[in-house]
Protein backbone atom coordinates (compact mmCIF):
# COMPACT_ATOMS: atom_id res chain seq x y z
CA UNK A 1 0.00 0.00 0.00
CA UNK A 2 1.38 3.38 -0.86
CA UNK A 3 1.27 6.92 1.05
CA UNK A 4 -1.63 7.59 -1.35
CA UNK A 5 -3.23 4.92 -0.85
CA UNK A 6 -3.05 4.66 2.83
CA UNK A 7 -4.05 8.44 2.89
CA UNK A 8 -7.29 7.62 0.27
CA UNK A 9 -8.32 4.42 3.01
CA UNK A 10 -8.19 7.49 6.09
CA UNK A 11 -9.91 9.62 4.32
CA UNK A 12 -13.08 7.30 3.66
CA UNK A 13 -12.73 6.28 6.87
CA UNK A 14 -12.57 10.02 8.19
CA UNK A 15 -14.96 11.11 6.17
CA UNK A 16 -18.36 10.69 9.02
CA UNK A 17 -16.42 11.67 11.84
CA UNK A 18 -14.97 15.15 10.47
CA UNK A 19 -18.31 15.90 9.31
CA UNK A 20 -19.22 15.46 12.55
CA UNK A 21 -16.79 17.62 13.95
CA UNK A 22 -14.81 15.05 15.48
CA UNK A 23 -11.19 13.99 14.47
CA UNK A 24 -9.64 11.19 13.22
CA UNK A 25 -6.74 9.77 15.06
CA UNK A 26 -4.67 7.42 13.07
CA UNK A 27 -1.94 5.17 15.07
CA UNK A 28 1.58 4.62 12.81
CA UNK A 29 3.12 2.07 14.76
CA UNK A 30 6.94 0.56 14.00
CA UNK A 31 9.99 -0.40 14.76
CA UNK A 32 13.07 2.01 15.33
CA UNK A 33 14.26 2.35 11.66
CA UNK A 34 11.15 1.18 10.01
CA UNK A 35 10.39 4.58 8.60
CA UNK A 36 7.59 6.02 10.44
CA UNK A 37 8.19 9.50 10.08
CA UNK A 38 8.82 8.93 6.89
CA UNK A 39 5.57 8.00 5.98
CA UNK A 40 3.66 10.07 8.05
CA UNK A 41 5.45 12.81 6.75
CA UNK A 42 4.38 11.35 2.72
CA UNK A 43 0.58 11.14 3.98
CA UNK A 44 0.08 14.23 5.91
CA UNK A 45 1.09 15.75 2.40
CA UNK A 46 -1.12 13.37 0.47
CA UNK A 47 -3.89 14.10 3.31
CA UNK A 48 -3.86 17.89 2.81
CA UNK A 49 -5.45 20.73 4.37
CA UNK A 50 -6.28 19.30 8.35
CA UNK A 51 -2.90 16.67 8.77
CA UNK A 52 -0.32 16.68 10.69
CA UNK A 53 1.59 14.48 12.75
CA UNK A 54 2.02 14.05 16.33
CA UNK A 55 4.89 12.05 17.48
CA UNK A 56 5.51 10.41 20.56
CA UNK A 57 8.73 11.06 20.89
CA UNK A 58 8.02 14.33 22.38
CA UNK A 59 7.57 12.17 26.29
CA UNK A 60 11.19 11.43 25.78
CA UNK A 61 12.83 11.35 29.61
CA UNK A 62 15.53 13.34 30.21
CA UNK A 63 19.00 12.21 30.14
CA UNK A 64 19.61 13.32 33.96
CA UNK A 65 16.38 11.21 34.61
CA UNK A 66 17.66 7.84 32.66
CA UNK A 67 20.96 8.40 34.46
CA UNK A 68 19.57 8.20 37.75
CA UNK A 69 16.89 5.30 36.92
CA UNK A 70 19.98 3.44 35.13
CA UNK A 71 18.56 3.66 31.91
CA UNK A 72 20.44 6.23 29.85
CA UNK A 73 22.46 2.97 27.44
CA UNK A 74 19.12 2.07 26.66
CA UNK A 75 17.37 5.18 25.91
CA UNK A 76 14.74 4.52 23.52
CA UNK A 77 13.17 1.43 25.24
CA UNK A 78 9.23 1.73 26.57
CA UNK A 79 10.51 2.47 30.32
CA UNK A 80 12.20 5.36 29.07
CA UNK A 81 9.58 7.48 27.88
CA UNK A 82 6.81 9.39 29.68
CA UNK A 83 3.82 6.66 28.63
CA UNK A 84 1.46 7.57 31.09
CA UNK A 85 1.88 11.12 29.87
CA UNK A 86 1.75 10.16 26.38
CA UNK A 87 -1.70 8.17 26.86
CA UNK A 88 -2.99 11.56 28.65
CA UNK A 89 -1.85 13.52 25.19
CA UNK A 90 -4.14 11.37 22.99
CA UNK A 91 -6.88 11.47 25.71
CA UNK A 92 -7.16 15.00 24.91
CA UNK A 93 -6.50 14.92 21.13
CA UNK A 94 -9.88 13.34 21.45
CA UNK A 95 -12.03 16.02 23.54
CA UNK A 96 -10.30 18.84 23.20
CA UNK A 97 -10.02 21.88 20.67
CA UNK A 98 -6.14 23.10 21.17
CA UNK A 99 -3.82 20.62 22.81
CA UNK A 100 0.07 21.39 23.42
CA UNK A 101 2.08 18.89 22.75
CA UNK A 102 6.15 18.27 23.46
CA UNK A 103 8.20 17.61 21.12
CA UNK A 104 11.53 16.16 20.57
CA UNK A 105 14.65 18.33 19.63
CA UNK A 106 17.10 16.16 18.31
CA UNK A 107 19.85 18.16 17.68
CA UNK A 108 19.20 19.05 21.69
CA UNK A 109 18.57 15.23 22.49
CA UNK A 110 15.66 16.57 24.65
CA UNK A 111 11.99 17.50 24.61
CA UNK A 112 10.62 20.31 24.92
CA UNK A 113 7.37 20.68 26.75
CA UNK A 114 5.74 23.26 25.04
CA UNK A 115 7.13 22.42 21.58
CA UNK A 116 4.08 22.51 19.45
CA UNK A 117 0.39 23.08 19.04
CA UNK A 118 -2.12 20.84 17.74
CA UNK A 119 -5.21 23.23 16.28
CA UNK A 120 -9.35 22.95 16.27
CA UNK A 121 -8.54 23.02 12.48
CA UNK A 122 -6.08 19.65 12.56
CA UNK A 123 -8.56 17.24 11.89
CA UNK A 124 -6.63 14.41 11.08
CA UNK A 125 -4.05 13.09 13.16
CA UNK A 126 -0.84 10.31 12.36
CA UNK A 127 0.21 10.05 15.59
CA UNK A 128 3.27 8.22 15.56
CA UNK A 129 6.19 6.14 17.23
CA UNK A 130 7.55 2.66 18.27
CA UNK A 131 5.26 1.80 21.09
CA UNK A 132 1.93 2.97 20.21
CA UNK A 133 1.04 -0.61 19.59
CA UNK A 134 2.14 -2.76 22.67
CA UNK A 135 0.26 -4.78 24.47
CA UNK A 136 1.36 -3.67 27.77
CA UNK A 137 0.21 -0.70 30.54
CA UNK A 138 0.11 2.56 30.26
CA UNK A 139 0.77 2.00 26.38
CA UNK A 140 -2.35 -0.20 25.99
CA UNK A 141 -4.78 2.70 27.73
CA UNK A 142 -4.54 4.52 24.55
CA UNK A 143 -5.20 2.01 21.87
CA UNK A 144 -9.11 2.46 22.20
CA UNK A 145 -8.84 6.37 21.05
CA UNK A 146 -7.54 5.17 17.85
CA UNK A 147 -9.86 5.10 14.93
CA UNK A 148 -7.37 3.53 12.79
CA UNK A 149 -3.85 1.61 13.72
CA UNK A 150 -0.99 0.57 11.10
CA UNK A 151 2.13 -1.15 11.51
CA UNK A 152 5.50 -0.71 9.30
CA UNK A 153 6.80 -4.53 8.56
CA UNK A 154 10.24 -4.28 7.96
CA UNK A 155 12.67 -7.55 7.93
CA UNK A 156 15.37 -6.79 10.75
CA UNK A 157 18.35 -7.26 8.78
CA UNK A 158 17.02 -4.01 6.79
CA UNK A 159 16.44 -2.75 10.20
CA UNK A 160 20.11 -3.14 11.01
CA UNK A 161 21.26 -1.72 7.83
CA UNK A 162 19.74 1.51 8.35
CA UNK A 163 20.12 1.74 11.93
CA UNK A 164 24.03 1.74 11.53
CA UNK A 165 23.46 4.19 8.27
CA UNK A 166 21.81 6.31 10.86
CA UNK A 167 23.74 6.28 13.07
CA UNK A 168 27.14 7.12 10.34
CA UNK A 169 24.93 10.06 9.74
CA UNK A 170 25.49 11.36 13.35
CA UNK A 171 29.42 10.89 13.37
CA UNK A 172 29.74 7.76 14.43
CA UNK A 173 32.54 5.52 12.87
CA UNK A 174 31.67 2.01 11.41
CA UNK A 175 32.16 0.10 14.61
CA UNK A 176 30.46 2.42 16.70
CA UNK A 177 27.49 2.84 14.95
CA UNK A 178 27.27 -0.73 14.42
CA UNK A 179 27.56 -1.20 18.21
CA UNK A 180 24.73 1.30 19.37
CA UNK A 181 22.44 -0.54 16.70
CA UNK A 182 23.04 -3.70 17.98
CA UNK A 183 23.18 -2.87 21.52
CA UNK A 184 19.86 -0.76 21.81
CA UNK A 185 18.19 -0.19 18.70
CA UNK A 186 17.70 -3.82 17.40
CA UNK A 187 16.75 -5.26 21.21
CA UNK A 188 13.89 -2.30 20.97
CA UNK A 189 12.85 -3.21 17.56
CA UNK A 190 12.53 -7.16 18.67
CA UNK A 191 10.45 -5.52 21.46
CA UNK A 192 8.04 -3.88 19.65
CA UNK A 193 7.64 -7.03 17.01
CA UNK A 194 7.16 -9.41 20.22
CA UNK A 195 5.08 -7.28 22.27
CA UNK A 196 2.91 -5.26 19.78
CA UNK A 197 -0.94 -6.50 19.27
CA UNK A 198 -1.37 -6.52 15.54
CA UNK A 199 -2.51 -3.29 13.59
CA UNK A 200 -5.36 -2.75 11.43
CA UNK A 201 -3.07 -1.82 8.32
CA UNK A 202 -0.08 -3.76 7.80
CA UNK A 203 2.41 -2.28 5.24
CA UNK A 204 5.43 -5.22 4.69
CA UNK A 205 8.61 -3.76 2.89
CA UNK A 206 11.15 -5.66 1.77
CA UNK A 207 14.69 -6.21 2.89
Amino acid sequence: MTPVELAQEIRRRADPIIKGGGRFITALAGAPGAGKSTLATDLVAALGTGARVVPMDGFHLDNPVLVARGLLPRKGCPESFDALGFVHLVQRLRVETEVVIPVFDRHLDLARAGGDVVGADDRLLIVEGNYLLLDADPWALARPIYDLTVALDVPEAELERRLIARWLEHGHDADAARARALSNDIPNARRVVRESVPAQIVIHQPG
